[in-house]
């Protein structure tokens, strides 16, 4: 009997191991899924459109991603989009026969920040200005999706969906209130009129210096997005759009669709199959997808594998500080302290002909 248990045990840790090995490999296989750069995967490229599904944001530096984190998430991940990947992708295709059209499905678009924005918005000039057609795609445009569709020559919305301008800001939820009535103290230490970030445990509301900070804040980015949109979409009426929403939705018998179009925010109302019919008008049929609204196309993945940026020339070194600032080594995506730092005295060493710190 003593003999059967040691083998018995031996059995249970053989098999413990393997699955413990297992694991190992499917965690390695996740992360390198999860962490796999948007140029990667196999260059297959289609002559028809070039398809930028933006399922998530664009941003400066993309995060690192944490495959346990991710595991446990309750939420499929949201991805996020380099912009100077996406700049590259389409300055490529105003200039590839190959390319006929460029589609931008933004249903799922989170957003990116109007530098970003802006950028993007400079490229898709480039391809219009090569004569190539854009159309964009949404079941609900907001700030950031309406400002990068401007720029498309085509602006669909789904019969179910809208169009809306809610302008930057948001709201802070001040605990001084609660903390007075559970008998709890804090203790801040603050330097400056203008330190809001520690207000919501010293107020119950918005101190005047911080008001005045955030009116000037937004103030600038609500007027550069106006005037952004204004010059890339000069026929929208955005002033019934953000001054009399109620008035500008009621014309439209409550219809968000029709009122996107009335104003000038969209130019035709339609699903994505009566929209993938359009993009096959333009860019051609997919033969070997029978779906309804499949058209031929190349993702923004094969298509950045198959167009490497090209590196002529002197390497110019960039740090880029995105996201928080912390200390300690957190990052990319949030600005660890040490690690910028140690980034830029590594650049430093490095023949380059210029180091460039992007904020």
């Amino acid at each position: 009997m003593e003999f059967a248990g040691r083998v018995w045990r031996l059995l249970v840790g053989i098999k413990d191991a393997l699955a413990l090995l297992f694991l190992l490999v499917f965690f390695l296989f996740l992360y390198a899924a999860m962490t796999a750069s948007p140029g990667g995967g196999a260059a297959t490229v289609k002559d028809g459109a070039l398809l930028l599904r933006l399922d998530g944001a664009l941003v400066e530096e993309p995060q690192a991603v944490d495959p346990f984190a991710q595991l446990l998430s309750a939420e499929a991940p949201m991805q996020e989009y380099r912009t100077r990947d996406v700049v590259h992708a389409l300055r490529a295709a105003a200039k590839d026969e190959r390319i006929k059209a460029v589609v931008l499905d933004l249903s799922r678009f989170t957003g990116g920040g109007l530098v970003n924005l802006q950028e993007v918005g400079d490229a898709l000039d480039e391809v219009r200005a090569a004569k190539k057609p854009v159309l964009a795609h949404a079941m609900g445009y907001y700030d950031d999706s309406l400002l990068l569709a401007a720029h498309a020559s085509e602006v669909w919305v789904d019969p179910l969906g809208g169009a809306f301008v809610l302008g930057p800001g948001g709201n802070r939820l001040y605990f001084a209130g609660l903390l007075e009535k559970l008998n709890v103290t804090a203790h801040i230490f603050r330097v400056g009129t203008f330190k809001s970030a520690v207000e919501p445990f010293l107020l119950s509301g918005q101190s005047e210096p911080a008001r005045e900070n955030a009116q000037a804040l937004y103030s600038a980015l609500w007027a550069e997005w106006q005037a952004d949109y204004a010059k890339a979409r000069p026929k929208a009426n955005l002033a019934l759009v953000t001054k009399e929403p109620a008035r500008w939705i009621a014309e439209a018998q409550g219809d968000a669709a029709k009122a996107a179009v009335s104003a000038g925010l969209a130019d035709r109302i339609g699903s994505w199959a009566d929209f993938g019919k359009r993009v096959a008008e333009v860019a051609g049929a997919d033969d070997a997808d029978k779906r309804p609204g499949a058209f031929a196309h190349t993702s923004l993945r094969a298509w950045l594998a198959a167009n490497p940026e090209q590196k002529d020339g002197k390497a110019i070194g960039v740090v880029t500080v995105a996201g928080e600032i912390v200390d300690g080594e957190a990052g990319p995506g949030t600005a660890g302290g040490e690690r910028i730092a140690a980034l830029l005295d590594d650049g430093l060493e490095r023949d380059f002909a210029a180091i460039v710190l992007r904020v």
